[in-house]
């Protein structure tokens, strides 16, 4: 009766290196990753999409914030919040009037974010 290999008996598995090879040297590196992870979290809410297409096709281009609130059904507060991480993340642009605060699209971040990935 033939006994089955156990671990120690067993042949060894043919080594190829090739799987272990670095793959080369990163095209993105770690600060252009970071940013482009702010963007990416800035997108990844379903309000802040909604900010977005809304000033988008504000008349004029431009949105107050007074305006953004009802949309969404959320407090000014929240909604202002939502907004500086888009201002932070270089999706939009924040112009102070008075006491009302007015947001359009940065020119050109739209298609900037809908190209990074096609860069990768």
């Amino acid at each position: 009766m033939t006994s089955l290999p156990t671990l120690e008996t067993a042949p060894a598995a043919a080594a190829d290196d090739s799987c272990c090879a670095p793959a080369g040297t990163p095209v993105l590196g770690a600060e252009e990753a970071g940013r482009q992870a702010l963007l990416f979290k800035a997108l990844a809410d379903p309000n802040r999409l909604r900010l977005l297409s809304i000033v988008k096709n504000a008349g004029g281009g431009e949105a107050c914030v007074c305006d953004l609130t009802e949309p969404l059904d959320l407090s000014q507060p929240t909604v202002s919040h939502h907004l500086k991480i888009l201002v932070d993340a270089g999706l939009l642009h924040r112009e102070k009037r008075g006491t009302w605060a007015y947001y359009s699209l940065v020119t050109g971040a739209l298609d900037d974010a809908a190209g990074i990935l096609s860069k990768l």
